[in-house]
């Protein structure tokens, strides 16, 4: 009786050892069935992306390596990347690139104007991925798409939105955060140096003023206004809007630009010049107080305007702490 209990005893045994190694086998089996199905044809680990953007949602494969730019803040950007773009737009001044980003991207193919890119020559490029804006190229946006994944900002002059769709869509995430983080101390930095350097003065009121041949503009949401607000100065009144600004083209209208500091870009054309003068000699604008306190200062129209991206950002900021004779 008792042999035939050990028996059994180690009968049961052994079909337990039977059944946990079968099912160890069938795991490990479909642990390899899984890891295949996330490994592309090179055999290497498969990074399949939805990446959310003013235009939708874009489906982004592996690590794009081919990158066309189409508007200004995306081609500055490629250099904190250490990319070389197969491809960008013209800029809007200095023609074909900004000064500030000849040694990393000059020689490199331009494909048309920021508001009429070139779809043959960019589908010649076969880019791995686009970098669009919603402002500018929503009504070409699939026919983009058809080229190559296209991912879009809003505004072209979002800078830090641009650095994180493109952390996001080349998969440098880490180095996006890297990129902001620095920016977001820097600005920690001017604004106590600021405060304590001005005292009962800070914040200061600023216009952002911008004269044309035929009319003169006021800047609040805009890539400037943004980062003025981020350092910690403020708008008058009557320019909180979220709106762009204001387009002034009446003389009479002089009064809307008042604040404590202008800072004012143009270019140098001479209709442009003679609109300045014509401007500046009004009545009106002799009693504006930053014109009153000698609180007028011309900035450079790229590094202030036209370039839109995350270096040209640090470079107003350099100007600011230059401006008020701050250690950087």
């Amino acid at each position: 009786m008792k042999g035939t209990q050990l028996q059994k005893k180690w009968g049961l045994i052994l079909f337990v050892l039977f059944i946990t190694t079968l099912l160890a086998a069938c795991g490990s089996e479909s642990e390899s069935a899984s890891s295949q199905e996330n490994k592309d044809s090179s055999g290497e680990e498969s990074n399949t992306r939805e990446i959310e953007h003013a235009m939708g949602t874009t489906t982004i494969e592996g690590t794009p390596e081919k990158v066309v730019t189409l508007y200004q803040g995306a081609t500055d950007a490629t250099t904190v990347f250490d990319i070389e773009p197969v491809g960008i737009v013209e800029s809007w001044v200095e023609k074909p690139i900004y000064k500030y980003l000849r040694d990393d991207l000059e020689g490199t193919p331009l494909v048309g104007e920021e508001t009429q890119p070139n779809l043959e020559e960019i589908a010649e490029l076969n880019p791995d991925v686009i970098f669009a804006s919603k402002l500018r190229h929503e009504e070409i946006y699939e026919k983009l798409n058809q080229i190559a994944p296209t991912v879009a900002i809003d505004q072209v002059y979002d800078f830090k939105e641009t650095v994180k769709l493109m952390g996001e869509t080349l998969n440098k995430q880490d180095n996006a955060d890297e990129v902001l983080t620095s920016w977001d101390n820097r600005i920690e930095d001017f604004k106590t140096k600021a405060a304590e350097k001005l005292g009962d003065q800070w914040p200061l009121n600023v216009s952002v003023l911008n004269f044309r041949s035929d009319h003169a503009r006021v800047y609040f949401d805009s890539f400037a206004g943004s980062i003025l607000s981020e350092a910690g100065f403020t708008r008058p009144e009557n320019q909180q809007s979220d709106e762009w600004g204001m387009k002034l083209t009446d003389k009479e209208s002089i009064t809307e630009m008042n604040a404590d500091v202008f800072y004012i870009f143009m270019s140098d054309e001479p209709a442009v010049e003679d609109t300045y003068k014509e401007w500046t000699n009004h009545p009106l604008w002799k009693n504006l107080d930053a014109v009153k306190n000698d609180e007028v200062h011309m900035v450079d129209e790229v590094t202030w305007n036209m370039a839109g991206g995350i270096r040209a950002a640090n470079l107003m900021l350099d100007d600011l702490y230059n401006r008020f004779d701050l250690e950087k």
